[in-house]
């Protein structure tokens, strides 16, 4: 026991070094990007004004609202301190005025919705199509592997955009886009639950079907590895049950994809930045790029923080479930 917990130290002090370096880079990288984010509010306050002295004070005006007038380590710690109290700062320009906790909650809540479920049944899909087909092989593994490697090497875009051209353009069967109707105004009714489960169906099933793909191949590979390894060769030998040993094989081999379940819950908004932009589906991902075509400093940073957490947050459960259920780490512990 004592072994795991200083292995649960180490992990959580190189997690939380990680996080300072992140951090940093949040919120310096948004800042070196070309665009000026209060040349653009003040282009479309002054458009018409002539005197040259009026726009400059407008810009004054507006970067020093902003805090943009300060030294760029000053600004650093008057954001750090605004974390610390939960303050992520106000929208420069997606919605001008409004907290950024209040923009991305609105949009975290619509992103978990589309997701996580979407990640989940991907993952437990691919991986029973991977499984099978390492074990009973023949036709069913020949017409798997194809179809595995065309959905997992299709791009993100290109699934999203077949998926809106067959069902939404030529069949006419779902919505083209948006998380409603645009007619509607949310609140718990069927009509609005209704608009949502139809609006939901094409971004979900355009992720499903590339984390299908991915998670087939990877377990494929990983079970027929696990099942020509020597301690299975011995256990049939010896004369063991061979479900008992395929339960083993397959639990080496979830191994790696428990890993890339974690890593693909951390890093959702990945998937979802191109999904959501596709159907105009109201998640992070859309916030996020709304952000960075506006320059919108800190709706990116707030955006990319949150997805800065999620991501060392998955990284270092699986890390400590590692811990506790892989052989090979707790004879590291011992050691």
């Amino acid at each position: 026991m004592k072994g795991y917990y200083k292995y649960f130290g180490s992990k959580l002090l190189w997690f939380f070094v990680t996080f300072l370096c992140a951090l940093v880079l949040n919120f310096i990288l948004p800042r070196l990007m070309p665009a000026d984010p209060v040349q653009m509010i003040v282009g479309q306050i002054a458009s018409g004004i002539q005197s040259a002295d009026t726009i400059q004070e407008i810009y004054r005006q507006y970067a020093s609202r902003f805090g943009l007038d300060k030294p760029v380590a000053q600004q650093f710690f008057i954001y750090i301190g605004n974390l610390l109290r939960g303050d992520m700062g106000v929208s420069f320009t997606t919605e001008r005025g409004r907290a950024i906790t209040d923009l991305l909650s609105s949009a975290l809540v619509w992103e978990i919705a589309l997701q996580l479920p979407a990640i989940l049944v991907g993952w437990i899909l691919g991986n029973v199509l991977g499984a099978l087909a390492a074990y009973i092989r023949k036709g069913f593994d020949k017409v798997l592997v194809p179809v595995s490697l065309f959905l997992g090497g299709l791009p993100a875009f290109g699934m999203a955009i077949s998926l809106l051209v067959l069902f939404a353009i030529n069949l006419k069967i779902a919505p083209i886009s948006g998380g409603y109707g645009f007619d509607l105004v949310p609140a718990f009714t069927p009509t609005f639950v209704w608009s949502v489960i139809t609006h939901y169906q094409l971004p979900f099933w355009s992720i499903v079907l590339i984390a299908i793909g991915g998670q087939a191949i990877g377990m494929r590979s990983m079970s027929i590895y696990e099942l020509n390894a020597d301690y299975v060769k011995y256990s049939r030998f010896l004369g063991i049950k061979d479900s008992k040993i395929v339960g083993y094989v397959f639990r080496n081999a979830m191994l790696p994809q428990i890993t890339g379940l974690a890593l693909s819950i951390g890093t959702m908004i990945g998937g979802a930045l191109v999904a959501e932009t596709v159907f105009n589906y109201p998640g992070l991902g859309t916030t996020l790029y709304k952000g960075l075509l506006r320059s919108d400093y800190p709706l990116i940073s707030g955006s990319t923080l949150i997805v800065t957490i999620m991501v060392l947050f998955a990284s270092f459960i699986i890390e400590i479930i590692y811990g506790l259920i892989d052989p090979r780490v707790k004879a590291n512990q011992m050691d």
